[in-house]
């Protein structure tokens, strides 16, 4: 029980950082942009193929990131430059990122067994895998939420943030509100591809098909986070999201060790999702119904 609980926590730390990125999009921008399902491969098959070029599996990450960026920055001039609906500009980077992910790998998917990757320096130090990833894990999610905590108290940040909020208001101010939704589209999907590439290290491969459903998943983890572990400061919600995908994985997991097929894991995660969003109204309802029972008491 102890090794698949290991094994939710640190697979929950990787797809924290896909969470990050959809929370940016879906509470930041209020954009729900279905790229990630291309943008989470893409990052694994560029990680993966350059490891297998021998390049730095650090570096590799990193370009991994700058790939996701330019599947943002597609998406984002789809909806901002040729009017294409945000939704609809995903869809179609999605379906575009699904043939390029297949020419970058060259086939539906690619092993890098035996081969480096950044968990590689922790396991000779005679680390379990599972802590190796933890340990990788809780590092890079802190560092991207505490960077962009700091990036969104800026004034560039801030405009992307007021941008979500209300798009008139900011272009009174004299902001460019088409550069803001383009640069939170890039940052997005750059955090999406890097956590694609961790992924893709940490299972030793990367599959076309890995990105399926993702979008379900970062929008389960950000509300369960969200429900969960959310608060007021902006820090403490961005620290909410790693919280709500380790949980995910966690409940996906006992779940599995409860005996449930794992082919209903994506009905499971839709019903999960759909009763956390129904959560705040379901509050309201309940709250609701006990005041009319208080007034005919009365």
């Amino acid at each position: 029980m102890t090794q698949v609980l290991l094994g939710a926590l640190s697979l929950g730390l990787l797809w924290a950082i896909m969470t990050i990125g959809v929370y940016i999009t879906y509470r930041i921008l209020d954009i729900a942009d279905l790229t990630v399902e291309g943008s989470l491969p893409l990052g694994g098959a560029i990680a993966c193929v350059l490891i297998t070029q021998k390049v730095n599996p650090y570096l590799a990450s990193c370009i991994a990131l700058l790939g996701g960026c330019l599947a943002g920055l597609c998406t984002g001039l789809l909806h901002t430059k040729l009017k294409i609906p945000a939704l609809l500009s995903g869809i179609l980077t999605m379906i575009a990122l699904y043939s390029i992910n297949l020419r970058i790998m060259g086939s539906p998917n690619l092993s890098i067994l035996r081969q480096p990757t950044v968990f590689k320096p922790l396991t000779t130090l005679g680390l379990d895998k599972n802590l190796s990833i933890i340990i990788v894990g809780v590092v890079a999610s802190l560092l991207i939420i505490t960077l962009l905590y700091w990036f969104f108290g800026t004034e560039l940040g801030s405009s992307i943030r007021a941008t979500g909020n209300n798009q008139k208001m900011v272009r009174a101010q004299g902001v460019n509100t088409d550069t803001m939704k383009i640069l939170g589209l890039v940052i997005s999907n750059g955090l999406v591809a890097l956590s694609g590439a961790l992924i893709a290290q940490s299972q030793n491969f990367a599959d076309v098909q890995m990105g399926t459903g993702s979008i379900v998943i970062g929008l389960a983890s950000l509300i369960i986070g969200e429900v969960l572990f959310g608060g007021r400061s902006f820090y403490r919600r961005l620290l909410a999201l790693i919280l709500g995908a380790v949980a995910y994985r966690i409940i996906i997991a006992l779940v599995l060790k409860m005996g449930m097929n794992s082919n209903d894991l994506k009905l499971f995660t839709a019903i999960t999702v759909a009763i956390c969003l129904w959560l705040p109204q379901g509050k309201e309802l309940i709250r609701k119904i006990k005041k009319s029972m208080v007034k005919e008491g009365a």
